[in-house]
C-alpha cells in the first residue's frame, strides 16, 4: 500500500516536473504592451487579432488607434509605437529611415454609390471604366452621370476623396497612375466618414475598403451603399465574369485569383522603426502569420500566400 503510493506521488511529481519544461502557449507567460496605430483598412483585423491573441496570452496588452496610413507611418518611424498600420507600398525614403514592413494580409478598395441614386441599375449594368474614373477623380472633366456612364440624367455627380494621408486613397490614385494629392472630391476623414458621405448622399460617389463596404458577418453589402462594379475590359458593360460584387466572399475569391485589378488589390502592412526587438512585439507577428492567419478570411480579408507567409516569417526570427 505504501509502495503504491509512493509510485503514484512520484509519477505525478514526475509529470509535473516535465510538463512545466514544455513550451505549450497556455503556460507561457508573456506579458507587456504592444502599442499599434495606423490605417482604417487594417485596424478592423488588427482589432481582431488583438482579440484572438489574448485568449492565449492574457497578461499582453494591445493598444489599437486608427487615423490613416500616414499616421501609421509616421508613429512608427517616430518610435511612438511599436507597429505602424500602413495600407500602402512603402516610399524609398521611409524605408531609408528606417521603415521594416511585415506583411500581413491582403483586402481591395472599390468604388461605391448610393443605393438611392436615381439612376442606380444603370450604373450597376455599365460599371466603371478607368478612363471614366479618371475623368471624374483627376481630371474633373466629367460633373454628370451622364457623362460619366452614357446614361439618360441631368443629375450632377457628387464627388468625395479622403481627407486624411492613407492608403486607400494612394491606392485608389495608383489606378489611374497618380498619387493621393492628385484626387480631386470633397475631403472627408477615415474610411468610416467616406462611406457615411456617400451614404447620406444620393449622388454621391467615393471609395472604400471593402471592410467598410460589406458586413463581416453576413458577408452582404450594407444598407445605402452600393459597389460600383469596376468595367475590367472596357466594352461599356459589365460581364458576368466581372461581376463578383454580390457577397464579400465572392469579391475576396476574385481579388485572390487576381480577377480584381491590382491596384487596387493591395497588400497590408505592419511596420516597425527597424527590425523588431521586443519579445512581445516578435511573438505577436509570428502568431498573426500563422494561428492568424485563420481569422482573415472571416473578417474580410484575404489571406496571405504560403510563399509570402514563408518570407515574412523569415523577417521577424
Amino acid at each position: 500500500m505504501i509502495t503504491t503510493r509512493i509510485s503514484i506521488c512520484s509519477a505525478i511529481l514526475f509529470l509535473f516536473i516535465n510538463f512545466s519544461k514544455v513550451p505549450v502557449a497556455a503556460q507561457e507567460k508573456i506579458k507587456g504592451t504592444i502599442s499599434v496605430s495606423g490605417a482604417w483598412a487594417l485596424y478592423p483585423m488588427a482589432v481582431r487579432w488583438a482579440e484572438e491573441f489574448r485568449k492565449t496570452y492574457p497578461g499582453v496588452r494591445i493598444d489599437i488607434s486608427a487615423g490613416g496610413a500616414g499616421k501609421g507611418i509616421t508613429d512608427a518611424l517616430n518610435d511612438m509605437v511599436d507597429l505602424g498600420m500602413v495600407s500602402r507600398e512603402i516610399y524609398k525614403d521611409e524605408l531609408n529611415k528606417g521603415a521594416y514592413t511585415i506583411a500581413v494580409a491582403n483586402d481591395a478598395v472599390v468604388p461605391v454609390i448610393n443605393t438611392s441614386n436615381p439612376s442606380l441599375n444603370s450604373i450597376l449594368s455599365k460599371g466603371l471604366n478607368k478612363d471614366a474614373g479618371n475623368n471624374i477623380w483627376i481630371r474633373g472633366t466629367y460633373k454628370t452621370w451622364a457623362q460619366a456612364f452614357g446614361i439618360k440624367s441631368t443629375t450632377p455627380i457628387h464627388v468625395y476623396t479622403r481627407s486624411d494621408a492613407c492608403g486607400a486613397a494612394e491606392v485608389w490614385a495608383n489606378y489611374f497612375g497618380k498619387k493621393q494629392e492628385d484626387l480631386l472630391g470633397s475631403g472627408v476623414y477615415g474610411d468610416p466618414g467616406l462611406a457615411l458621405a456617400v451614404k447620406k448622399d444620393p449622388l454621391g460617389i467615393g471609395y472604400n475598403n471593402i471592410g467598410y463596404v460589406y458586413d463581416s458577418k453576413t458577408k452582404k453589402q450594407l444598407a445605402g451603399i452600393k459597389v460600383l462594379p469596376i468595367d475590367i475590359n472596357n466594352d461599356g458593360k459589365i460581364t458576368p465574369d466581372e461581376n463578383f460584387y454580390d457577397s464579400m466572399d465572392d469579391l475576396i475569391t476574385a481579388v485572390a485569383n487576381g480577377k480584381y485589378p491590382s491596384p487596387p488589390a493591395r497588400e497590408l502592412y505592419f511596420v516597425s522603426h527597424g527590425k523588431p526587438q521586443k519579445e512581445v512585439v516578435i511573438k505577436f507577428l509570428n502568431w498573426i502569420l500563422t494561428d492568424g492567419q485563420k481569422y482573415v478570411n472571416e473578417s474580410g480579408y484575404i489571406t496571405l500566400s504560403k510563399e509570402t507567409i514563408t518570407a515574412e516569417l523569415k523577417k521577424i526570427q
